[in-house]
């Protein structure tokens, strides 16, 4: 859905509309910090808290773990949940049209001072966790948290928490007295250590070199102790802990590491919080330039977690920040993600973050930036802007891109740039929800609209800084009129006036210039622009966000199965509360048809899981192959694929937990259930069955399970 494609001719609007400046109608309000599901509408603001602001000195830590200068970015600078609020009450962030923001994990992390080369290292990133159900102290309190949170609400400003279950903190498998030995606590009671490990807390398999998905998941990252997520008392402790946090009122989730944890235990991670308190959540899956990873697409597909588009980071930043790739290499990554993730619009787009270094440059002028943000800010997915960016901080990689923010000023041009589009997401749906079409392009300039039943908007940017760009000829969906910049020339844009059809007069569009113009009116026929969550058994209640559905109970559509009454919780314009219906688990597209029969358009991929789901570790031995041959699984539920070969799950694993030629993999299977299952072996198209009967085996009610087999000839 909302693919990138391009058009070769004007798509035309029967509407009228009188000669005005941009025209914009009154339309329902939409999702507040009641939706925890649809981020499209919001604006996300990532920050470090330790480096955001110092709202209590009373809680900053003692000795050598402190630097209120903050010229040792290796310790903690003293910036608290205080200090959010602070900028939360006194406008900045609302004045700026943020709606979200993401914090840093809010776990009590190790006291230690690790000395690594001689230099003093402390958690003040808040990833060196000690135990996933207290609060870092340096950050607050549990009751500091609650104001947190509290004090967000008011303003409609919903919250995001990292959270790292992959990993505590660092420890050394021969030296037990290094920092703390990765110890894990829960509420405060010891579980234990890295090192005398005797209940498999952690996994013992080394660090990891990268060089495979299963040596990343299944070894350590760095010399960070590796929570082992198929022991049953890791998996309750990390499900209870997080169930901890949602019952805080947290509105979103931003998990690490997902590259480096087992992805069906993560899919049954996502399923325990979408049949309890369903939130937004996207993970962290690192891609370099120009690195397109199809795992990493499955991943987003099929677990119900989002992802951070690092596709989308790295070509903008290649495009507008470092000129090694050209506007066409920025289509392209648009057409290609929007056609490799389901639900392109729920991945989070971003310039720059904690992990890489920050996008400006001290020394380059400011307007590259500004530009990516406009760009950012317009385009699809869910945009996140990195502390500081609108004060223009550089920095090269860690500790350098985590400064103290330097000033809250509101006056500087990034600031306005994001304050004029960020509140588009709000009040424009072809921003939020629209499909993306090129109208005009050449390596320095870009035009392309968002497009949302009867809504559209209009983004034009010149990358040139020097040479102005003359544009003749533009069809776009605009109604006749003329359409000021949202911007108001802010980035020396100006208006432009459409003629019946959509064709623009003839404009020029100044050297280094972007351009926003928009229309929107109220919606007659029904459009879905989101559903969420995108995963959940029958039962659970489903948000769909959109336009045009009336004020009055129509039906939702699982496939063909219709739900109507009081299986429809919640029916208005622009929101539907739906329970899913108990139907076979599987894929199913999600429609709509108001009041009067008239029927929206189709949102597809929605996976309805057989029930609960436990993490359940399949081995296989004796599973002999030759090159180029891969074992796969499946089995009697949809979960694994329902014997179809196309939805094995696989290629699994033979290298780190078993070796060749046992192969094993983590599933996310439905709970208390009695499955039969099959291994398989897949060369290209060419598919070989084990032989004999099923394999059969009854899943746990909670917790985790292994089951063993001997491969059948």
């Amino acid at each position: 859905m909302n693919k990138f494609t391009k058009v070769t001719a004007a798509i035309t609007l029967a509407l009228s509309l009188s000669l005005s400046m941009f025209t914009t109608a009154q339309a329902a309000p939409d999702t507040a910090v009641s939706n925890k599901q649809n981020f499209s509408t919001d604006v996300i603001y990532q920050i470090f808290t330790d480096r955001f602001s110092d709202g209590n000195t009373a809680n900053n830590p003692t000795g050598s773990a402190f630097d209120g200068t903050c010229t040792n970015l290796r310790l903690y600078c003293g910036g608290d949940w205080q200090g959010i609020i602070n900028k939360i009450n006194d406008g900045y962030l609302t004045g700026m049209g943020i709606t979200a923001i993401w914090i840093s994990q809010p776990v009590e992390n190790i006291y230690s001072v690790i000395n690594y080369s001689g230099v003093n290292n402390t958690a003040y990133h808040g990833y060196w966790a000690r135990d996933f159900k207290k609060t870092n102290p340096a950050y607050g309190t549990i009751a500091d948290f609650n104001n947190l949170i509290a004090a967000a609400h008011a303003k409609n400003i919903k919250v995001v928490i990292d959270f790292a279950p992959n990993h505590t903190s660092p420890a050394s498998s021969d030296q037990p007295s290094f920092a703390e030995n990765g110890k894990l606590y829960n509420n405060g009671t010891l579980l234990g250590g890295y090192t005398n490990d005797t209940q498999n807390w952690f996994h013992h398999n080394g660090g990891t070199d990268f060089s495979t998905t299963e040596n990343g998941i299944y070894k350590n990252l760095y010399d960070l102790a590796d929570l082992n997520h198929n022991n049953s008392t890791i998996d309750t402790y990390m499900k209870d802990a997080i169930k901890m946090w949602l019952d805080l009122g947290i509105d979103g989730i931003r998990v690490d590491a997902v590259k480096h944890m087992p992805f069906g235990w993560q899919k049954n991670f996502m399923s325990s919080i979408n049949n309890y308190k369903p939130v937004f959540t996207f993970g962290e899956w690192f891609l370099g330039v120009n690195e397109v990873s199809a795992e990493n697409h499955k991943f987003a597909n099929e677990t119900g977690m989002s992802l951070l588009d690092f596709r989308f980071a790295q070509k903008v930043r290649e495009v507008f920040r470092d000129n090694t790739d050209t506007m066409y290499g920025l289509k392209s990554m648009l057409e290609g993600s929007a056609s490799d993730y389901a639900q392109v619009d729920d991945q989070v787009t971003f310039i720059d973050n904690h992990d890489m270094e920050r996008f400006h440059n001290s020394s380059a002028n400011k307007r590259k930036l500004e530009q990516a943000l406009a760009f950012t800010l317009t385009s699809r997915g869910v945009p996140a802007i990195y502390y500081g960016t609108e004060q223009y901080m550089s920095g090269g990689t860690d500790p350098n891109n985590r400064a103290r923010i330097p000033s809250f000023s509101t006056s500087t041009t990034a600031y306005n740039v994001i304050k004029k589009l960020a509140p588009l997401r709000k009040t424009n749906p072809a921003i939020a929800y629209g499909s993306t079409q090129e109208r005009w392009i050449n390596n320095d300039f870009l035009i392309f609209e968002r497009k949302f039943g009867s809504s559209v908007a209009i983004v034009a940017v010149n990358r040139n800084l020097s040479s102005s760009a003359s544009i003749t000829g533009l069809a776009t969906s605009l109604p006749a009129g003329t359409y000021a910049d949202v911007l108001g020339g802010t980035l020396n844009g100006g208006a432009i006036t459409a003629l019946s059809g959509g064709a623009v007069n003839n404009f020029t569009l100044a050297a280094g210039a972007t351009a926003v113009w928009q229309y929107t009116t109220a919606q007659s026929t029904p459009v879905i622009g989101h559903v969420g969550p995108m995963m959940a058994k029958a039962g659970t209640t489903v948000t769909i966000d959109g336009r045009g559905f009336g004020s009055t109970k129509g039906t939702v559509y699982f496939g063909t199965t219709a739900v109507t009454g009081s299986n429809i919780t919640t029916w208005e314009d622009s929101q539907i509360k739906v329970n899913i219906p108990a139907v076979t688990p599987g894929l199913y597209n999600i429609k709509i048809a108001n009041s009067a029969g008239t029927a929206s358009n189709v949102y597809d991929n929605f996976e309805i899981l057989t029930g609960d789901q436990v993490s359940v570790r399949f081995v296989v031995n004796n599973a002999t192959t030759v090159p180029g041959q891969n074992v796969y699984l499946s089995g009697n539920v949809s979960e694994m694929g329902n014997w179809e070969p196309t939805k094995a799950i696989g290629p699994i694993y033979n290298q780190v937990i078993y070796s060749y030629p046992t192969w094993y993999y983590d599933v996310s299977v439905p709970a208390g259930k009695t499955i039969e299952f099959k291994f398989l072996k897949k060369n290209g198209s060419t598919v070989t069955w084990e032989g004999g009967a099923n394999h059969s085996f009854t899943a746990p009610a909670s917790g985790t399970a292994t089951v063993n087999v001997n491969w059948q000839p």
